[in-house]
């Protein structure tokens, strides 16, 4: 069905068929009408789009849950058989919720967890399709405190949710590491946390975290690596349950597959196979 769906765009975008003509087969090859729309984006952002179509495995959906200003905007999915599944809360890059973090969350899924993916940009319009400028924009425009609280407001809404067996972990990437670590920091309740290439929390707040820690960096990333040292000091000072591993020969993104210069798919699939191993071990 990809294959199809990626050629007809291919048509489309070559001018041999109209919008409408376009969006009447998307339609047809998608299952759905809000299939097709929800495909598009991932169409349109990346010729190597992959798994944001409908699953046979999987139930996915957008929800609404509550935070402490607003309700905002999430992406749910999680497997297609009866029961309760530890749940993942998958916090987005600067780049707001793209179809690639929906498609890492359809990935825990298959992992057998209940996956969360907010849309951190609700409160300011939300995620805009085809603009990573104007969503970098937006992520600039966040009231950080706000958006903290509406992170461990998800994790809130995972631990009650019928659908979850009250156990929580959280992991992020890039901008979203560093909303991990947060949430780490003010959320008693999560579980555990797996921050990928993400800002450290400040030195006096490490003490503040319950959660196992599972921290993921890339070799060249001066940048956030210049906090590595200080943050294991002060975890092992504070005797926390944490593993670093820092991946050689990558960079900052390594795990995103939409992002050919970055990408490691050595690293990626390492990191992956950790992280999953990990959350299964501490969301028992």
């Amino acid at each position: 069905m990809e294959k199809k769906i990626k050629k007809l765009y291919a048509e489309y975008k070559e001018g041999n068929i109209d919008r409408r003509v376009f969006l009447e087969k998307l339609t047809i090859a998608a299952g759905s009408l809000v299939t097709a729309f929800t495909v598009l984006p991932a169409l349109a952002n990346d010729a190597n789009f992959t798994q944001i179509l409908d699953d046979d495995e999987l139930v996915s959906q957008f929800v609404n849950y509550p935070a402490p200003k607003m309700d905002m905007k999430a992406f749910m999915t999680y497997p297609k058989k009866t029961g309760k599944f530890p749940a993942v809360l998958v916090i987005h890059e600067n780049r707001g919720l793209q179809p690639h973090i929906q498609d890492v969350a359809k990935r825990f899924a298959k992992e057998g967890f209940l996956s969360l993916a907010p849309d951190a940009l609700t409160p300011v319009g939300g995620t805009p399709d085809n603009d990573q400028t104007l969503a970098v924009q937006r992520i600039g425009s966040l009231n950080s405190e706000d958006t903290i609280n509406n992170f461990i407001a998800a994790v809130k809404y995972l631990k009650t949710n019928p659908l979850s067996t009250g156990k929580v972990g959280c992991t992020g990437f890039c901008w979203g590491g560093a909303m991990t670590n947060n949430v780490a920091v003010n959320s008693p309740e999560l579980d555990a946390a797996v921050p990928y290439y993400g800002r450290q929390p400040a030195g006096e707040d490490v003490a503040k975290i319950n959660a196992p820690v599972m921290a993921h960096y890339a070799e060249n990333d001066a940048g956030i690596n210049a906090g590595i040292a200080a943050f294991e000091e002060e975890l092992k000072k504070q005797r926390k349950d944490y593993q670093i591993f820092i991946y050689p020969g990558t960079s900052h993104a390594f795990n995103n597959d939409t992002n050919k210069e970055r990408y490691n798919a050595e690293a990626a699939k390492l990191a992956w196979g950790r992280t999953v191993s990990f959350f299964k071990e501490k969301l028992k």
